[in-house]
Parts: C-alpha cells; structure tokens; sequence
C-alpha cells in the first residue's frame, strides 16, 4: 500500500501529509500497516469487527475501499482500524467515508491521540441520527465532549448526514483544542486536555454500522 505524500500549508505551519487509498490492498483482507482493534463499553460484550478491503464502484479514488462489514448489533461494540506508520500530538486527520447500512447505527469516525482500545478521542458522523459528535473514551468509557460556547451535556451538533452517499469528516489537533470539519466545512471547536501526550490516529466505527471508507489523509506538523 503506497501512500500519496503531500505538503500542505494550515495557517502559517507547514505539514507533511500522507493519503491512503487502499488500492493497493488485496482484496478480503485488512490492509497492510493498519492495527484492528474493538472496543467495548457498557455490557463488554460483541462479536470480533471485519475490517476488509472491497471494490467499491463509486469510490472517491476507485477502483479500493477499506469496509467495516461485521453487522454485530451490540450497542456498546465500537470497531476500530488504526494506522500505524503515524504516532502524533498535532496534525489533522480526514476521511470519506458511506454509510451502507444499519440499524442501530450507520456511523463512520476518525481517532486520534490513540493509546490503545480504551483510550483515546473520537469524532463521528451517524446517518440514522444526522448528527456529528466529538468524543473521548477514557478507561474504557466513552463520554461526549460538547462544543465550546455550548452547554456542558450538548450532544455534538446536527448535520445532515446522507446514508448510501459519500461525505468527508475532519478534525485538526492541536493541544487542548479540536476543530471538526465536515465537507471541508468548519462545524465546531471543543477544548479538552484528558489526552495531551501523541498518540496513532485511525478509523472508527458503532455497532452494526456497515461503512466503506477511503482517502484516509493524516497531516502532521
């Protein structure tokens, strides 16, 4: 799997960026590079994740996505693929990912300041409840951080988020803040400081939610 290298300029720092598109994965199998993980909340319970390289004819970058496509309904079963070659305390990840299908969940998120399956953030996009919600998973626990200048219990924001269609999730780190993005867009900012140290970042997903994802892009500074 050859990544795409560029340099892009946010503000006035310099950062180097990789794009994956998995086309040089085999198919059926997980792509090389890429650690698979599963976190479980609430009831510890849930069936192993499938993470599989597919065709996807409306692919972004055809002819290769990388699919979560284990349908385990348990509610507190979280999939996760992370990217091994980056370990990073600032940067920016995005990803463009569909939602196939789910009916407890059709969400698609990135991770980053990864320290292991029950540590580390999240930002997801679902389409069943059209909302984009940033989180942090701490102990094993997963907890909604809400936006700054909200509430302390908002719940993300609401965002239309089509299921069956492609769309682009973001999130740039830096410190204690996180700015989410989606469609290139600025959604929110949220400020937390639990994880600081650098951390993988990587691809997330909920439940039985069956997503294809590709054009994963890390930038680093």
């Amino acid at each position: 799997m050859r990544p795409i290298v560029m340099t892009l300029l946010l503000g006035t720092a310099t950062l180097s960026a990789e794009t994956i598109n998995f086309d040089s994965s085999a198919a059926g199998s997980a792509p090389d590079g890429w650690s698979l993980a599963l976190t479980l909340t609430m009831t510890h319970d849930g069936g192993a994740p499938k993470w599989e390289t597919l065709k996807d004819s409306t692919a972004p970058s055809s002819p290769n996505v990388l699919a979560q496509t284990s349908n385990d309904p348990t509610n507190g079963r979280f999939p996760l693929a992370i990217f091994d070659a980056v370990t990073t305390a600032s940067g920016k990840v995005s990803v463009k990912f569909r939602p196939i299908s789910g009916e407890v969940d059709q969400a698609g998120g990135l991770v980053w300041r990864y320290k292991d399956k029950n540590n580390y953030y999240v930002v997801r996009a679902n389409a069943l409840e059209n909302n984009v919600v940033l989180y942090k998973v701490e102990g094993g626990k997963r907890s909604s951080l809400a936006r700054e200048g909200a509430a302390a219990k908002t719940y993300g924001v609401k965002h239309r988020i089509p299921s069956g269609a492609w769309s682009t999730l973001g999130v740039a780190f830096d410190g204690s803040l996180f700015t989410v993005y989606f469609d290139g867009k600025k959604l929110y900012e949220v400020e937390d400081n639990t994880f600081s140290e650098a951390g993988k970042v990587g691809i997330w997903t909920k439940a039985d939610s069956v997503t294809n994802f590709d054009d994963f892009q890390v930038s680093v500074k």
